[in-house]
Parts: C-alpha cells; structure tokens; sequence
C-alpha cells in the first residue's frame, strides 16, 4: 500500500437528525463538529437526515411528517391553493 495517499479512517458518531438516533461507526468523512460518546470519548459528529432509525424501509412506517413537493410549498407560501 502507498504511503500518504489513503484518507484517514477513524471512529464517528453518525446522529440522526430526525429522530436523534445515534451510532458509532468508522469513517473517512471529515467534520469539525464533536461529540462525548457514552464511554467518555470525544468522537467527530456527522449529522444525517436518514438512518435505520428514521428509513421506512427498516421502521415498517413513516416516522416523520411529509414536507410536501415543490409545487405544494409554493402554493401554501403564497396560499394559492
């Protein structure tokens, strides 16, 4: 393996934010954010819209509310409907 050219591979905390589910797992991804995991270490915060938590794929139901589509935001801004 080449030297100085892989990405560094650490511990994040993933939280979903949604539901606030969080996990720890490995990534490359880089934040600025950090966090105090439940073993007392400090670990990088990456923040998700979608997890196994809140995916209606692994839940079996909708979690949280529908936005609506564009046209539907468009139309309440401007109560056109």
């Amino acid at each position: 393996m080449k030297e100085n050219i892989h990405p560094d591979y650490r511990k994040v905390v993933f939280m979903d934010t949604n539901s606030g589910y969080r996990f720890l797992a490995g990534s490359t991804k880089k934040t600025s954010e950090t966090i105090e995991w439940e073993d007392g270490s400090t670990y990088p915060l990456i923040k998700v819209e979608v997890s196994s938590d809140t995916h209606p794929f692994y839940t079996g139901k909708q979690k949280f509310a529908e936005k609506g589509g564009r046209v539907d935001r468009f139309l309440e801004k401007y109560k056109m409907n």
